[in-house]
């Protein structure tokens, strides 16, 4: 499975009173692994950003001056998400400002060219209800190093929610193998009968017992207690 981090900044908080993106920044996973195939533009809106909006991200107007505008970086963009799976916090925010920059070019709004979307921010509301779920929140919360994000920035803040992402989700997927051979040329595959073989049962010793029950304490933690194994057990 592909999916991509996304995040943005922009001039202010709202794309139907003229704020705009001023900041990309997307983050590959596939299978789960971050493949380091990211993502990243500044771009030059033609506006200055609101004070409040200049806080948070220190984007200066001088700095994007020589950015290129949305419309050079849209058919990259839409080819690189093309297909994936989309994750952001916050979901409508992004959505809002990405849809309207492509609505600004006679473009669809992106959940037409992606395979989805992910909201983690519902996701976060679900497993911790009644606590703060900002990035920074769930950063302190599932032991993410955030130490560096001073303000906030597009490429930093994607990289985070990957790393938010996966701890918020390391028990899905914990038992799924990839052989890593299916596109592989020059692999032979042999099937091999296992009917054939008497293979011995090794019972767990305690250092492994305690390993796994530490394990599962974990998975309790980060699932926020949704997890069924010892209830099963």
């Amino acid at each position: 499975m592909r999916q991509v981090f996304l995040d943005t900044e922009t001039t202010g908080l709202n794309a139907h009173d003229g704020d705009r993106v001023i900041e990309i920044g997307c983050v590959e996973l596939v299978n789960r692994k971050l493949t380091g195939n990211n993502l990243h533009y500044y771009l030059n809106a033609g506006r200055d950003s609101h004070e409040d909006a200049l806080r948070v991200h220190g984007i200066t107007t001088e700095f994007l001056a020589d950015k290129p505008p949305f419309k050079d970086v849209v058919a990259e963009l839409l080819a690189y998400l093309q297909g994936a799976e989309i994750i952001i916090h916050n979901a409508p925010f992004d959505l809002g400002f990405l849809d309207m920059e492509l609505a600004l070019l006679g473009k669809p709004p992106l959940r037409e060219h992606v395979s989805g979307v992910v909201d983690t921010l519902v996701m976060a509301k679900e497993m911790f209800p009644g606590k703060r779920n900002s990035l920074n929140a769930l950063c302190d919360r599932l032991e993410v190093d955030n130490s560096g994000r001073t303000l906030h920035g597009a490429l930093l803040d994607a990289e985070l929610l990957a790393d938010v992402y996966i701890n918020m989700t390391r028990g899905q997927d914990a038992l799924l193998m990839d052989s890593g051979t299916q596109d592989e040329p020059g692999i032979q595959v042999v099937n091999v009968d296992l009917t054939r073989f008497t293979l011995p049962i090794l019972e767990a010793n305690a250092q492994e017992l305690t390993a796994h029950d530490d394990v599962l304490t974990q998975m309790d933690k980060s699932s926020g207690g949704k997890t069924m194994w010892r209830k099963l057990a």
